[in-house]
């Protein structure tokens, strides 16, 4: 692949099948960009392999045929233990399993990847603290995720993908146990995060309300993206 200094994400024929018999095709040759600065939506029916998209964005899941670069590298070709710094490095996830450690606050669960690069923990928590605030979570900042209803544990998993500023943010359905208000602030704080010229979010969605937010939006259906929408102007997908 020629090297495009604009490009965040770059996916080329991307196919995915799960089982060695009767094989599960979940990727059907996706081609999908995403640029620096940009805010990218994928959108489309339940199974279409919007989330199995994202996991090979992430490399969480390896191709099973075809080429995904991140900022110009393709991270599937690193050692495992190289992949994993990458990811932790370039990389915020919010998946719809918020992964919460429950013995750890709020604010400590959303500082994790401050401390795990190495910042003091009062400085780390803290700083996660301030963004919590900004989630309207001033109130429980100090409480167990076993206290915190669904709403509030994604806003802290949101919250963690996004303290330690990432290149990439990757977002599965982030408003989707949200009132339309906090969903505004969730999605204005991805956006702000995107907005850098050397970052960019993707977010999975089925909630129309949020679209404005998108620079781009892909449509996906049977494992293949057929149609993008950018700055209002639609382009078929051959």
């Amino acid at each position: 692949m020629q090297e495009n200094q604009s490009i965040a994400i770059s996916c080329r024929g991307v196919h995915k099948h799960f089982g060695n018999g009767t094989r599960v095709q979940a990727l059907r040759g996706v081609d999908f960009e995403a640029q620096l600065g940009e805010l990218a939506f994928i959108v489309g029916p339940s199974g279409c392999g919007k989330t199995t998209l994202l996991s090979v964005i992430t490399g969480l899941l390896d191709p099973s045929d075809g080429e995904v670069e991140l900022f110009g590298s393709n991270a599937g070709r690193l050692p495992p233990n190289q992949r994993i710094l990458f990811r932790r490095e370039n990389i915020g996830f919010v998946f719809q399993q918020f992964n919460l450690l429950p013995a750890l606050t709020a604010a400590e669960n959303a500082a994790v990847p401050l401390i795990a690069a190495g910042m003091k923990r009062t400085e780390a928590v803290d700083r996660a603290k301030a963004l919590l605030d900004q989630l309207g979570l001033n109130g429980r900042r100090d409480a167990l995720p076993a206290t915190l209803s669904g709403g509030e544990q994604q806003r802290v998993a949101i919250a963690r993908a996004l303290v330690h500023e990432p290149r990439l943010v990757v977002c599965d359905e982030p408003t989707a146990a949200l009132d339309h208000a906090t969903g505004e602030a969730v999605m204005k704080l991805i956006a702000a995060n995107a907005v850098h010229p050397d970052r960019a979010a993707v977010v999975v969605t089925h909630d129309s309300r949020v679209f404005h937010f998108a620079d781009v939006i892909a449509h996906m259906d049977d494992g293949r993206i057929v149609k993008t929408e950018r700055n209002g102007k639609r382009e078929i997908q051959s």
